[in-house]
């Protein structure tokens, strides 16, 4: 069996230190770097960025992105000097895709996201857009028809927006009204 090793510690490093790994797969989209700013933002840097002996980043390239965003010089990180060349090239792949290979609880997302609206929290900052959130909310999967209805008749009404912000507003301020609302990209 091998051995296990524990961090020893965290350590506040200069971002300007840090070393990106020139063969990085993981791409961050520039919405992506603001969601993960927005989150260190109201959450704080809650998740270490991992380096190796040299400060050469393990883990944790979006996070540095966003910290830049944000203006921060400083980062928390981790040291991973026990792993060996090859283990960092296959851990920065691990690290993304094990995350990525979770599920969801649908039900209990529900839950959650009806009680933090009822809360006037910004469901944004939970990294889910407003698409995401409003399939999950969406009650109508689970309403059964009546026996010899085929269809229900649906009347829409697409609005164009310049921005993601203003999109959000008018998805707020119609879904404060009422009305049933769903975000569409085209």
């Amino acid at each position: 069996m091998k051995k296990h090793h524990a961090a020893e510690k965290i350590e506040q490093l200069a971002i300007d230190k840090l070393i990106p790994y020139a063969r990085n797969s993981r791409t961050h989209s520039d919405a992506q770097v603001a969601q993960i700013a927005a989150s260190i933002k109201e959450f704080g840097f809650t998740n270490p960025v991992l380096i190796d002996g040299e400060g050469g980043i393990i883990a944790g390239h979006g996070r540095v992105m966003a910290a830049r965003k944000l203006g921060l010089n400083e980062v928390p990180c981790i040291r991973l000097e026990h792993l060996t060349e090859t283990q960092k090239r296959a851990y920065i792949i691990a690290d993304n895709k094990l995350a990525l290979n979770a599920g969801w609880d649908n039900e209990m997302l529900k839950v959650e996201f009806l009680d933090l609206g009822e809360l006037n929290y910004d469901l944004d900052l939970t990294g889910f857009d407003l698409q995401e959130i409003a399939s999950i909310l969406d009650d109508q999967n689970e309403i059964e028809e009546p026996e010899g209805v085929g269809y229900k008749e649906v009347f829409n009404i697409i609005v164009e927006c310049v921005s993601e912000e203003e999109q959000q507003k008018i998805f707020n301020r119609l879904d404060a009204e009422g009305y049933k609302c769903r975000v569409q990209s085209l």
